[in-house]
């Protein structure tokens, strides 16, 4: 039995301890943003934020990640207004989305240690691996958003929730 902190909230996983992180948080947290890639670490389509740093979910075991914080994709930004997502938007840097919360979070993580990143910075760290090939997007993307973190730049207007005029609703 782990227990460790998934997106702010303590949680008690009744799964075995080799169990990976995952399938913790995909089937036992119902926290299904984390995709599943390759199933060895290489892809980044996993990636979640633990104790502040990027790690594939799919390689780490519940039994490692005992006691330790994790941040999945909706956990990051609940309201979708973190500054790498209004950037990816912006940028047009999203085309399945099937890698998006992988590249999301690793570049939040590198945004984290370091809000100005150099091409080459986002190149070292970003090691996931988008088959629609968004790459240069995805770089301007995340220097938009160390600018958006850095106050240089403003980030995206958020719409106003919608409304209904339908009776009963």
């Amino acid at each position: 039995m782990a227990r460790l902190t998934v997106n702010n909230q303590p949680l008690e996983f009744r799964l075995e301890d080799d169990t990976p992180l995952l399938w913790a948080v995909r089937d036992a947290a119902n926290l299904t943003g984390t995709k599943y890639g390759c199933g060895t670490g290489e892809c980044g389509a996993c990636m979640v934020i633990v104790d502040g740093q990027a790690m594939p979910s799919c390689t780490l075991s519940l039994g490692e990640a005992e006691g330790r914080s994790v941040t999945t994709i909706e956990g990051l930004s609940p309201d979708r207004t973190h500054p790498v997502q209004q950037a990816l938007v912006a940028e047009q840097a999203i085309q399945c989305g099937f890698c998006t919360p992988g590249l999301v979070m690793n570049a939040a993580a590198l945004l984290a240690r370091n809000a100005n990143p150099t091409e080459a910075d986002i190149a070292a760290a970003l090691t996931n691996i988008c088959r629609c090939g968004v790459y240069p997007r995805l770089i301007r993307a995340i220097q938009r958003a160390g600018r958006i973190l850095r106050g240089e730049e403003r980030g995206l207007p958020m719409p106003a929730p919608a409304t209904s005029t339908a009776p009963g609703l």
